[in-house]
């Protein structure tokens, strides 16, 4: 199937259950006119975020690469009163972007950005005893990916979701003797997961307006 339709079968489902308001979509129109990489979630993958946030009770979400704050404008709106995300951004001109469709979407009081590298942001919340976190989404630089997934136990509990977007790579990812860090981040990222004695896990492709990619869905357990 082409992109095109792809692109329209998401306008169609989107124009009938995502309720993209004008806080959502000026963050879109922001990043844009910042020239930041399209690289944010599509509307419904926004909505699917929201969706698991409400249907496992999260209070507390860990999001794991920023942008312009599409992402964390869903899951914030996922949370019930006192609830709390955490968002990690090491791009400064991202963090301001992002701080500003936070407050314009009246969720100031909610989010707090944490400007930094992740992994050196990780441990500096580990010690402030923030956390367990009952969602985690891993959504930056794919070579961390296994750095950011052992954090992420450290930081969750029995129960939390950890969501791993961007692992199919437009199908690269099978390839083993793939030279780009990125799909090796990946690779590694699913080794782990599979491997490790604490989570249960599955992997969605998908395609849409965003091309062809997925993302890993994983339950931490006792």
């Amino acid at each position: 199937m082409p992109q095109e339709t792809w692109t329209a079968v998401d306008a169609y489902f989107n124009e009938l259950l995502v309720e993209e308001d004008a806080a959502l979509r000026a963050a879109v129109a922001d990043a844009d006119a910042a020239r930041l990489p399209a690289i944010q979630v599509a509307p419904n993958q926004g909505k699917l975020l929201h969706l698991l946030a409400r249907m496992s009770g999260a209070r507390t979400v860990l999001e794991i690469g920023t942008l312009a704050g599409y992402s964390t404008i869903w899951l914030a709106r996922a949370l019930p009163a006192g609830g709390r995300v955490v968002t990690l951004e090491v791009d400064e001109q991202c963090a301001a972007l992002a701080a500003a469709n936070v407050a314009r979407a009246g969720l100031e009081d909610v989010v707090d950005i944490r400007l930094g590298k992740a992994l050196d942001t990780l441990p500096r919340l580990a010690a402030e005893g923030a956390g367990p976190f009952d969602l985690v989404f891993i959504d930056a630089d794919k070579p961390s990916n296994p750095d950011y997934l052992q954090w992420a136990l450290k930081l969750t509990r029995p129960g939390s979701v950890i969501v791993g977007d961007n692992v199919v790579r437009e199908g690269a990812v099978t390839d083993a003797d793939s030279t780009d860090p990125r799909v090796q981040g990946v690779r590694r990222f699913t080794e782990l997961v599979a491997a490790h004695p604490r989570l249960t896990a599955t992997t969605v492709q998908t395609v849409g307006e965003k091309g062809y990619d997925g993302f890993t869905l994983a339950l931490v357990t006792d």
